[in-house]
């Protein structure tokens, strides 16, 4: 379960994929701020710097700086990236995980895939 207090970060250039996640992670109780690029993510950390997201969904194409390099550098804070995609591309997605993604989903996805690997980035793997 994910802790109420912990926020989601929602990375898109397509406002209706925000509005979406951003709706479906509400129904699990679960809050998220949506940003419209991954400067204004990277801009909202530089501004405040105690703002930390549990988890960031990052959407991979976007105009300026694109997924892969808001990723990067993100990779100091530790926060767990979810990498989403409408364009699947073998090179990329291997990119991104070998960057430390927590996962790489392709849109449009299952909603419970996504919540999963959303309660998987946060809290980490189950353990026996």
């Amino acid at each position: 379960m994910v802790n109420p207090n912990q926020i989601v970060a929602v990375v898109d250039d397509d406002e209706s994929v925000c509005r979406a996640i951003k709706r479906l992670l509400h129904s699990a109780g679960i809050e998220a701020e949506t940003f419209s690029s991954g400067d204004e993510l990277l801009n909202m950390l530089s501004a405040i710097p105690s703002y930390r997201p549990a988890c960031v969904i990052l959407d991979i194409q976007m105009p300026g700086t694109g997924g892969l390099e808001v990723q990067r550098q993100l990779a100091p804070l530790g926060l767990p990236i979810i990498m989403i995609t409408a364009h699947d591309e073998l090179a990329v997605r291997q990119a991104a995980l070998a960057s430390g993604a927590a996962a790489y989903l392709r849109k449009p996805f299952n909603a419970a895939i996504l919540l999963k690997a959303v309660e998987l980035a946060i809290n980490g793997p189950l353990r026996p």
